[in-house]
């Protein structure tokens, strides 16, 4: 079992880096990496709205809990022993001005990809495929 799912989008070549490097490292398999332009996505994890999940990134721990933006972002390098720095962008006072920094990211992203990969879209971007069952 994974101990977090991410819900991802992998029409951002930003979002696919980041889920690549997450995937090269997880080596003990705790993430399920679950693109949310998937076939069939909808009713495979109807817990999860597309158009939010598109909006900010989504990942759903194993007990339930859902956590949204930088809180995934901060787990899942946690869990894989990685970028433990990330942890301080959760402690005051960093949090709330770090929140709003990750909306406009998450808003922009294909702008910022733009800028920093030279592509602000990919047609479905390749990340390797995880099984989708828990």
């Amino acid at each position: 079992m994974h101990e977090l799912t991410i819900f991802f989008d992998s029409r951002c070549p930003l979002c696919v880096i980041e889920m690549k490097a997450l995937k090269r490292h997880d080596r003990q398999k705790k993430i399920l990496l679950v693109d949310i332009n998937g076939e069939g996505f909808m009713e495979s994890h109807p817990q999860i709205d597309v158009k939010r999940a598109s909006e900010m990134l989504h990942g759903l721990r194993s007990n339930g809990h859902l956590l949204l933006g930088l809180d995934v972002s901060v787990h899942a390098w946690n869990l894989v022993g990685k970028k433990r720095w990330l942890r301080w962008l959760r402690r005051w006072p960093l949090r709330t001005p770090m929140d709003v920094a990750y909306r406009v990211f998450a808003r922009y992203r294909y702008t910022f990809s733009l800028w920093l990969t030279g592509t602000s879209t990919c047609e479905r971007c390749v990340v390797a495929p995880d099984s989708d069952k828990t």
